[in-house]
């Protein structure tokens, strides 16, 4: 058999468990997970290698009407995502509103990419409600191929695969075999940072947070990591600090856990919270921040 090579990309709203579906099918924790919206606010690659072929798995933020400058930069990873893909892969689940962004749906009736319709989470559903989700779909997609599954407890995803494998193209491999994904190393540890805010905090203050490594020294046993937090207001860094620092070191010490089973090396870090006032209306700071290129 020929080798073969391609991009399967995952689009879909918010929270209808796109990077929950995304580590099963790479078998890493690529993508953060928290049960709030916009979790993902950018597109992350995770690369799966065999001696026969290579998927390109490519997670992205969930579809919203903009509200402000970054998220518009995030709505535009998105939109990217259908046009370079060998494979759509549209998560929905089993409460979502399929009326809900249709200009988005209508882009993907549109295209010529195979699209697989992935309906989730349907261990929270039963027979009759998954039919009609399945007629719902089939005319709003006809030509996608539909498959109920269960991310979080692994049901029908091993089928998902095989159709994902029968789809992708022959060709070389885009990136090196040893490569698991495309982004830095610093870039999970500011996702992981950043997944820790949001499960700690509630209200605004997670959504206005951005996180940067400045500082990242690698050695033999041991990584130095010095991270700043930025957020738009000053009463949000007093929140993320809490009194007498606790809330803070709440967040590190749990970061800092993750990071080492990253790594499998010992992690000193360091948080330091930075006020960068509006951070996500201004493209200069989104363009620091990566959502611009």
């Amino acid at each position: 058999m020929n080798h073969k090579a391609g991009f399967v990309n995952i689009v879909g709203n918010p929270n209808v468990g796109k990077s929950t579906l995304m580590n099963r099918l790479v078998g890493e924790k690529i993508s953060i997970i928290t049960s709030k919206s916009q979790t993902t606010r950018h597109r992350i690659k995770g690369i799966v290698n065999t001696d026969d072929y290579q998927i390109v798995f490519s997670d992205t933020p969930g579809v919203i009407k903009p509200s402000y400058k970054m998220q518009e930069y995030m709505l535009e990873f998105s939109k990217s995502a259908i046009g370079d893909a060998d494979v759509i892969i549209y998560v929905t689940d089993v409460v979502e509103n399929n009326k809900k962004n249709e200009d988005f749906i209508e882009k993907i009736k549109k295209s010529e990419i195979p699209v697989l319709l992935v309906i989730n989470k349907i261990d929270l559903s039963n027979q009759e409600k998954l039919e009609e989700l399945y007629s719902q779909w089939h005319e709003l997609l006809p030509n996608a191929e539909i498959f109920p599954i269960s991310a979080a407890e692994n049901f029908n995803v091993d089928n998902l695969y095989q159709r994902i494998l029968e789809l992708l193209p022959e060709g070389e491999p885009f990136f090196e075999k040893d490569a698991f994904t495309d982004m830095p190393a610093r870039f999970f540890v500011n996702e992981i940072i950043r997944e820790k805010i949001l499960t700690n905090y509630e209200r605004e203050v997670p959504y206005s947070v951005e996180v940067e490594v400045e500082e990242f020294k690698e050695e033999k046993q041991r990584v130095y990591i010095r991270a700043l937090i930025y957020v738009e207001r000053d009463s949000q860094k007093g929140i993320l600090i809490g009194h007498k620092g606790e809330a803070l070191k709440k967040v590190g010490t749990e970061a800092r856990l993750d990071i080492e089973r990253f790594f499998d090396k010992r992690i000193f870090l360091e948080l330091l919270v930075k006020v960068q006032k509006d951070w996500r209306h201004k493209e200069a700071d989104l363009k620091k921040f990566g959502y611009i290129k």
